[in-house]
């Protein structure tokens, strides 16, 4: 008996890590199935990334858009990008070609706020030392009239209308980040919508759209969801 818990515990050690989130799974009316974990914005880091999310021991889920080794969205801890350095091409210090919504944690006003910019230089917080921004695409949850105008029109969503996997990031109205990703295969207004249905339905705020179809990763303790396990440039990490 002794050997066999002695075993459980280093099996835990070596491949359960603390929890500094709430796991929900959800089925919205339209059928679109979302994986959420909810986390608290000081619990979250950004990283860099060179393999699938399930290779990494860690819990979180996909970022934002990439092309080979560059990160296309921004993607930035404390004013520093995850990659090479501030205002290189692929660093994470833009959103490549397009200003397109960024959330933004300010962590010395202590709010969030999505923010449609080109690079981390025009991002508005309080202290440039103490906030993270990862740029997607405006979700604009409070907006049913405008939100694809923002996010198809201006910010140039890949794909919205075939059916793919989904990721994304919303933030609510008591100070919580959740952290989304589809098992489900859908439009980018199936899953707004989805979102809008499920994911703190009363106290939603607003979010952006992450990247999709086989980047849509999500490691948990309680479930793994791997996309097409291809490689990532860049993963939300709780920590």
């Amino acid at each position: 008996m002794f050997l066999g818990v002695l075993a459980m515990l280093l099996w835990g050690s070596r491949f359960l890590l603390p929890h500094a989130y709430t796991y929900y799974e959800t089925a919205a009316d339209n059928g679109v199935k979302l994986h959420a974990l909810a986390a608290s914005p000081e619990h979250i880091e950004l990283r860099a990334a060179d393999r699938p999310l399930e290779d990494y021991r860690v819990y979180g889920i996909n970022g934002g858009f990439f092309y080979n080794d560059a990160v296309l969205s921004i993607a930035v801890n404390d004013d520093r990008p995850v990659q090479v350095a501030a205002g290189d091409y692929g660093s994470g210090w833009f959103n490549a070609k397009y200003a397109r919504g960024t959330l933004v944690w300010d962590a010395a006003a202590g709010r969030f706020s999505v923010q449609v910019v080109s690079a981390a230089a025009e991002l508005s917080v309080t202290d440039r030392g103490r906030y993270f921004a990862q740029g997607g695409v405006s979700m604009k949850l409070r907006d049913d009239a405008g939100w694809r105008a923002a996010a198809v029109d201006a910010e140039h969503l890949p794909y919205p209308d075939e059916e793919r996997l989904r990721s994304g990031l919303v933030y609510d109205d008591a100070g919580r980040l959740w952290l989304i990703v589809t098992s489900t295969r859908c439009t980018a207004e199936a899953f707004r919508t989805a979102v809008k249905e499920t994911i703190a339905p009363s106290s939603a705020v607003d979010g952006i759209f992450l990247d999709g179809d086989g980047s849509s990763q999500l490691n948990a303790a309680e479930i793994k969801l791997h996309g097409d396990s291809r490689d990532l440039r860049q993963i939300i990490a709780i920590q």
